[in-house]
């Protein structure tokens, strides 16, 4: 299915976006990903709309991508007497391991690595950071605390420690349960919550086994601040701006968005802007200017992919919210001072001959009058870097493994088109030839560049460029043995 837009979008499935007839309307509205969230709906949920998506892809000869977004750990208080309490501004107020209900100066906080953790000064957030309290003393089992901004506190209310990396695992026995599930059922991608560190991701692949690529969600400050050692052993990023919303002041967000998105473009790796950006059309038919001009920013910024959560999982207009973002996408990148952004902050990278290789394509495409770029890539190595060029011609990635075209669903600029195994390079330039004109993206008298690696079917052996025309007679008529 031809987009008409390089930046992907990704639509979480939900309760609103639940049968074959919304998500396949997603679809053909312009969702790439679909992202199944671990934290609602259970296994046979998640197994039949993975299944309907599969049916999906079938039917319409499209390859799709799925992304599944383990929980994390949940770190929340205990319960109280009443349904509510006021915490007031200057009051004390504690947090121990009694499971005793709580009650306006105390509540139990069933999470004994917190109190190992805490430091004098420590700040602790309380229902999304809407109630903040500074910790003036703190035990193995107790950490005393001043309220710094009040408010209503209520059961299980989620609580953030942004100061201190706390020691916990980025799974618990829940999301090490989802991960077998997922990647028995085959996702592309695995999104994993909570990390603070390499190791969390570590951990993931190791018990991940290649099985699907991982993904890693940028939503602590530990993680900002660790952020070069968990991109080298990530697949792919997520800057999650909700929760880094809540653990750093909001004023820290864009620019925290701005250097990760293009550090990940250095690195040829997939990153995703998510949370709350168009999060008005949950109930409305319209986003608002603000929400317009936030989807319009990361797209400039260069990310791979946008991502939808409450408004398709669970809004009144999903598929409008798809269209909203498709639509953007379109004027955005029509717009000439969005290639003057893309181009400016592109990274030259030369450190082997597939950088050398995906270069040269890009600067040929740009000099003379190329289509398209097609490459060859069983791994997705090829089209990434070619990605990371971020040229002005489309970009088609030819695979003879499904697997690889599902995941770069999430690649920018990357159309997969589903070929047979290779042996000989003048049937590459064929079957590229012939791909660019059955997608539309040239006709029998335009030219493509071709890229690939010899010998075939070699993951990472990228050396080869030809400028071929698209007419196969051509082709047949300069290279007849």
């Amino acid at each position: 299915m031809r987009r008409l837009r390089n930046v992907k979008i990704v639509a979480t499935l939900g309760p609103a976006s639940d049968d074959y007839a919304m998500i396949k309307a997603l679809h053909e509205a312009g969702a790439d990903v679909f992202r199944l969230n671990m934290s609602h709906g259970g296994h046979d949920e998640i197994r039949e709309r993975h299944r309907i998506i599969r049916e999906i892809e079938r039917e319409l000869d499209s390859p799709i991508g799925i992304l599944a977004d383990l929980q994390g750990p949940k770190l929340r208080v205990g319960t109280f007497a009443k349904p509510e309490e006021e915490l007031v501004e200057g009051q004390a107020f504690r947090f121990d391991l009694d499971e005793t209900k709580g009650d306006n100066t105390r509540v139990c906080l069933p999470h004994p690595e917190i109190f190992k953790a805490l430091e004098d000064n420590t700040t602790l957030l309380v229902n999304d950071g809407k109630i903040r309290l500074r910790v003036t003393k703190h035990g193995a089992d107790f950490a005393d605390c001043v309220v710094v901004a009040g408010g209503a506190i209520s059961n299980r209310k989620g609580v953030n420690v942004p100061d201190v990396v706390l020691p916990l695992a980025a799974l618990s026995d829940k999301d090490r349960a989802d991960l077998e599930f997922v990647c028995g059922l085959g996702v592309d991608w695995l999104a994993l919550s909570f990390v603070q560190r390499a190791a969390d991701v570590e951990e993931a692949r190791a018990l991940v086994k290649g099985r699907a690529a991982v993904l890693s969600k940028i939503e602590k400050p530990s993680a900002v601040t660790s952020f070069e050692e968990i991109l080298a052993v990530s697949d792919g990023i997520m800057v999650a701006r909700g929760d880094l919303g809540v653990e750093l002041p909001v004023q820290n967000v864009p620019p925290i968005q701005k250097r990760l998105v293009r550090r990940c473009r250095a690195a040829a790796k997939p990153v995703i802007v998510a949370t709350q950006m168009l999060e008005s059309m949950v109930e409305s038919p319209m986003p608002t200017r603000a929400e317009v001009s936030d989807v319009a920013t990361a797209i400039y910024e260069g990310a791979d992919a946008i991502m939808l959560s409450a408004e398709s999982a669970a809004g009144d207009y999903p598929v409008e919210a798809v269209q909203t973002m498709n639509n953007v996408a379109i004027e955005v990148e029509d717009d000439p001072t969005y290639r003057e952004i893309i181009e400016a902050s592109r990274v030259a990278k030369r450190e082997s001959v597939a950088d050398g290789i995906v270069s040269a394509a890009r600067e040929i495409a740009e000099t003379t009058d190329i289509k398209a770029i097609c490459c060859f890539t069983q791994s997705g190595t090829t089209a990434l870097l070619t990605a990371r060029e971020r040229p002005r011609v489309p970009i088609i990635a030819l695979t003879s493994l499904r697997g690889t075209a599902r995941r770069l669903a999430l690649s920018w600029g990357t159309h997969c088109i589903m070929t047979g195994e290779l042996s000989r390079f003048k049937q590459a330039v064929v079957n590229a030839a012939r791909a660019a004109r059955e997608a539309g993206h040239a006709g029998p008298d335009d030219q493509i560049v071709v890229v690939a690696g010899v010998p075939f079917n070699v993951p990472g052996s990228t050396n080869i460029l030809r400028v071929a025309p698209c007419d196969e007679r051509l082709i047949f008529a300069a290279d007849p043995e």
